[in-house]
């Protein structure tokens, strides 16, 4: 299977899945955000997790696209005036533009809602068991414990930059924003990359060294894929990306790039994308769409 047969696979069901009903501005503004144009990398991964333990990926496809729509919904809510206050999202004028800040937040509230039901109303073949485990995944991911902690702790760490002084502590500081970034990292990025390839290997009989396995390389994705997010921050453009560019840097958000500075992210990432590699390799997981996704990321 290609990247854009998946893709395609993706898009169709999230369609079916997604009908507008009344009251159709809600269904609108949900719909809204999780079908604008991009790459699908989460629901695309867990199908290719199924896919590579085993599994017939026909059985993932309503857990990928839950997937999606918890990600659209964290989109919405980053995006909102009180988050990031960000007016474009992959191109397109973001969820709280065009359906207003009450029909933005709402939105992200149902979606975070709506996706689980989507797996229990299409998995029923998994039966209960796997469900149950595909749930416990899913809300560990979506909850507290996941990509809410991550963003809470990623609006907090604008005070630690603020009041970082190069000074006296130095050492002591900068271990604290080193671990408050790898936080931020891991929960508000490579938590979704996780709960994408531990679900579709978990729908696969994935056994449990093979699911810590790919928990390792979700690991080590997601944070490259975070580096790889904030580098093109600095070098990027409004046409490439699709949205405001800059914003970290003036807000003084904590940054692997305000962190470590550009040719040392741009080292790091290499360093991880080359770990993820090695995992796969170790594993005898060959891949076609996961080495496409990682030589993407790449960055020289």
């Amino acid at each position: 299977m290609k990247m854009n047969e998946y893709i395609e696979i993706i898009n169709k069901s999230i369609d079916e899945f997604m009908p507008i009903i009344y009251p159709q501005r809600i269904f609108k503004a949900m719909k809204y955000t999780v079908t604008l144009p991009g790459k699908r990398l989460r629901p695309v991964m867990c199908l290719e997790a199924c896919r590579l333990f085993g599994g017939n990926y026909n059985d993932a496809i309503p857990t990928a696209c839950a997937i999606e729509m918890l990600h659209a919904q964290t989109l919405i809510h980053d995006d909102l005036p009180c988050m990031d206050n960000d007016d474009y999202r992959r191109g397109k004028l973001t969820n709280h533009k065009v359906f207003g800040e009450a029909h933005a937040v709402l939105a992200g509230d149902a979606l975070l809602t709506f996706a689980p039901q989507i797996i229990l109303k299409y998995s029923k073949n998994l039966g209960e068991s796997k469900l149950i485990k595909i749930m416990e995944e899913y809300f560990h991911a979506a909850g507290a414990y996941g990509v809410i902690a991550g963003q809470v702790i990623d609006i907090e760490s604008e005070k630690l930059m603020q009041s970082f002084e190069f000074s006296g502590k130095i050492d002591i500081e900068r271990e604290e924003l080193e671990k408050t970034l790898e936080y931020i990292h891991t929960h508000k990025t490579a938590d979704l990359f996780k709960l994408a390839l531990r679900t579709g290997a978990i729908i696969a009989d994935a056994d449990e060294n093979q699911l810590s396995e790919i928990t390792d390389f979700a690991q080590n994705l997601g944070v490259a894929f975070q580096i790889a997010d904030d580098i093109l921050d600095e070098i990027s453009t409004f046409e490439q990306m699709g949205k405001t560019l800059g914003k970290d840097k003036e807000e003084g958000k904590l940054t692997y790039v305000s962190l470590y500075g550009l040719e040392k992210s741009k080292k790091d990432l290499n360093i991880l994308i080359d770990k993820c590699f090695d995992i796969l390799q170790k594993n005898n997981l060959k891949s076609e769409i996961f080495e496409e996704i990682l030589n993407k990321i790449r960055i020289k």
